[in-house]
């Protein structure tokens, strides 16, 4: 249970940004009856008591101005350095981090696990940092949990992540909370956090034979979608360029004489809509695979990402 302000904090950030929330909000209220305050004695103190009376001159206070000038700017740089640093801490994932995948549609979510299960609940262990790599499948959504304090919109056409440390075990609430249509409001779920071990024994037993992992799944469109007529996976030269070493590549040359990170988003683009980005030295002759659904795409991206991994523990 939260409290009168705000909702239960279940996550590790949570108490960093209820702090800063409730720091903001004193000073507010501080400076509210301040300035209330200081409206009524003037109107008191000044007020014209005669038809005939005159105000007197009033000298300037030196100390006064640079008082409110001083003040309210350390009150503004304090607050900007403690949200800056909690924004920080927000946006940095962890190494370790257990990654779930998350399809937003309207109106609904799932879930998916490296070992293949999808649910439409989201599993989580306790005490064990969680990043959610997430997509939509037609128009923006929004992952929220009041809980752990995140939000993070969720995009069509690219991915986007958040991450958090679920604190206590329980059942916590999920909204959507980016206006997604007429269901908008019925857009929900429910996020379970459990220890390691049951954790562990609920994502065996919830698997079923037809799941399959989805670096799998990409190796095995890898050959049904003819990708290694084109696409080397030991650094060969062939058509395209090769698979080995490409995911997270910070320098990887465009035809027009741009370079950029060949990141998640970088390969979904390459896949969809081939000719947006050509590699120097290939030509444009790959063709969209537009057709592909959503999870056959991201298996084809955590299969090439597999393959840099492989390349950098052999190293």
């Amino acid at each position: 249970m939260g409290d009168f302000w705000l909702p239960e904090a279940a996550s590790t950030m949570a108490p960093k940004i209820d702090s800063l929330f409730t720091f903001v909000n004193v000073v507010s209220g501080i400076l509210l009856v301040g300035v209330v305050t200081a409206m009524l004695w003037f109107m008191y103190r000044y007020r014209r008591q005669d038809p005939a009376e005159r105000p007197s001159p009033v000298k300037e206070s030196k100390l006064l101005e640079i008082s409110w000038i001083v003040i309210p700017t350390i009150l503004v740089l304090l607050v900007f350095n403690w949200g800056f640093k909690s924004f920080v801490a927000q946006k940095t994932i962890p190494d370790n981090a257990y990654e779930i995948r998350v399809q937003a549609r309207s109106w609904g979510w799932s879930f998916e696990y490296p070992n293949g299960v999808t649910t439409d609940t989201l599993y989580v262990p306790a005490d064990e940092p969680v990043k959610t790599t997430m997509s939509s499948q037609d128009v923006i959504h929004s992952f929220y949990v009041p809980a752990f304090r995140v939000k993070q919109d969720v995009l069509p056409n690219r991915y986007t992540s958040v991450w958090f440390e679920a604190t206590k075990e329980g059942t916590y609430d999920l909204f959507c909370t980016e206006y997604c249509g007429r269901n908008h409001s019925e857009m929900d779920a429910e996020v379970k956090v459990v220890s390691r071990a049951r954790f562990d024994e609920w994502l065996e037993s919830a698997g079923t034979p037809d799941d399959i992992p989805l670096p799998e799944l990409g190796e095995k469109l890898y050959t049904q979608q003819g990708c290694q007529g084109c696409h080397s996976l030991d650094g060969s030269d062939m058509v395209g360029p090769t698979w080995k070493g490409l995911y997270g590549k910070t320098d990887h040359q465009m035809a027009d004489g741009s370079t950029v990170t060949a990141d998640a988003n970088y390969l979904r683009e390459s896949i969809l809509q081939s000719g947006a980005k050509v590699v120097e030295g290939y030509q444009n002759v790959m063709p969209s695979y537009a057709s592909l659904s959503e999870r056959e795409v991201t298996g084809l991206v955590e299969f090439i990402k597999e393959q840099s991994d492989k390349e950098v523990s052999e190293e």
